[in-house]
C-alpha cells in the first residue's frame, strides 16, 4: 500500500554531514546511505509515494546565519534528493501528486520554524517560489512569529505570525501546528484555512507538550485539518524502552474516537529521531505498520491513514466522495 509521510529531517542530516565533510569520510549518498532513514532505496522498499522534507534551522544558529542554513538545505534537496534521480519528482503544486507515474516518488519541501526568514516576507515568498508547501511557524522555541511548545511564556501569534498564516492561505500552503504553544495553536485555528499537524500524537495517551489535547484535536477536525501520527518514542508513551506498533495504533484509535477517521495520516519524523518503534526503524518498514492496521481497521480506512486522507485534504483540492 502506498504511503504519504508528512515529516522527515533528511535535509538536516545531509547538511550536518556536508558541513563536516573535511573531517569525516565524506558526505552522505541520499540514494542508499544507511545513515538516512528515508534514503531513496528505503522509500522505495517501504512503498512511499510522497515524502515531505523539512527545512529546519537550529534556534542556536546566529540570526544572521539562519537564512544561509535554510538555503543550504534547499540546495541539498535540489542536488541530492531530486538531482540526478529521475524517479524523485519535486512536487511544487498539490495537483502534481496526481501526475506521479508508477515507480516515481513525490518530494515536498516544508519549513519547520519561521526563524529562517525572520521578519522578511520577501524571503518567505522566495520559499514559496522554491516549492515550500507547508510552513510551521515555530519549532519548540519562540521567534518573531509565535511561541513554540517549549517556550515557558506560552504566548500566541504576533502580528507578523498572523500575516504569515494569511499568506499561507492565499498561496494554498499548509500552516503546521505541530510545534506551537497552546495559545499559538488557537490563534492558528482561528485564522488558517489549511491547518495540519504534520507530526503529533494524542496528549490524552502521552502527556507531552508536543502532543495535542482532545480539545485541540476536535478543533482540528472541525477545521477539516489533518493530524499525522509521529514515531518519536517520547510522544507515544512514557515508558520508551519497549514501544511497539500497537502503542502507536492506540493514538490512531484515540484520534478516530474523536471523529478523525478521515483526518488521520502519517508523519514519521524519520531522520529526526534516534530511537525507534520496534519494526518501524526506517522508511523501508512502513508496510509493517500497514499490516498491523489492517488487523484493526477496514481496507478503506487503512488506505485513508496511509495516503487517501491526505489527498482529500490538500489545500484547494476538491475530491468527490
Amino acid at each position: 500500500m502506498k504511503i504519504i509521510d508528512t515529516h522527515c529531517d533528511a535535509l538536516l542530516k545531509l547538511q550536518i554531514t556536508n558541513r563536516k565533510f573535511m573531517f569525516q569520510e565524506g558526505p552522505l549518498n541520499y540514494i542508499d546511505s544507511d545513515k538516512l532513514d528515508t534514503n531513496f532505496q528505503r522509500l522505495q522498499q517501504g512503498g512511499v509515494k510522497v515524502q515531505f522534507f523539512a527545512i529546519f534551522v537550529y534556534p542556536e544558529i546566529p540570526t544572521d546565519e539562519k537564512w544561509q542554513h535554510a538555503l543550504e538545505q534547499i540546495d541539498l534537496f535540489y542536488t541530492q534528493v531530486i538531482g540526478n534521480n529521475p524517479a524523485m519528482k519535486h512536487i511544487k503544486k498539490w495537483e502534481e501528486i496526481d501526475e506521479l507515474k508508477e515507480g516515481e516518488i513525490g518530494a515536498v519541501l516544508t519549513l519547520e520554524g519561521a526563524d529562517a526568514f525572520g521578519n522578511d516576507l520577501a524571503k518567505l515568498r522566495h520559499l514559496y517560489r522554491a516549492g515550500v508547501l507547508s510552513i510551521g511557524l515555530t519549532w519548540n522555541n519562540a521567534n518573531l512569529c509565535a511561541d513554540g511548545a517549549g517556550e515557558p511564556r506560552g504566548g500566541g501569534l504576533t502580528l507578523l505570525g498572523k500575516e504569515v498564516v494569511k499568506l499561507n492561505n492565499e498561496n494554498r500552503i499548509f500552516t503546521d501546528v505541530s510545534h506551537l504553544s497552546a495559545a499559538s495553536f488557537w490563534d492558528v485555528i482561528e485564522l488558517a484555512h489549511f491547518p495540519i499537524a504534520s507530526h503529533s500524537n494524542a496528549r490524552a495517551l502521552c502527556d507531552h507538550p508536543r502532543n495535542l489535547d482532545d480539545g485541540q484535536i476536535k478543533a482540528m477536525f472541525a477545521k477539516n485539518g489533518l493530524i499525522d501520527v509521529v514515531f518519536c518514542l517520547e510522544f507515544i508513551k512514557k515508558d520508551i524502552l519497549n514501544v511497539t506498533i500497537a502503542d502507536l495504533i492506540k493514538h490512531i484509535d484515540h484520534l478516530c474516537s474523536l471523529g478523525g477517521v478521515r483526518n488521520v495520516g502519517i508523519g514519521s519524523d524519520f531522520d529526526g529521531i534516534s530511537a525507534y518503534i520496534k519494526d518501524l526503524e526506517n522508511a523501508s518498514k512502513f508496510q509493517n505498520l500497514i499490516n498491523e492496521l489492517q488487523k484493526h481497521y477496514t481496507e478503506s480506512e487503512v488506505e485513508g491513514f496511509a495516503f487517501r486522507n491526505f489527498l482529500e485534504h490538500r489545500p484547494g483540492i476538491v475530491v468527490a466522495t
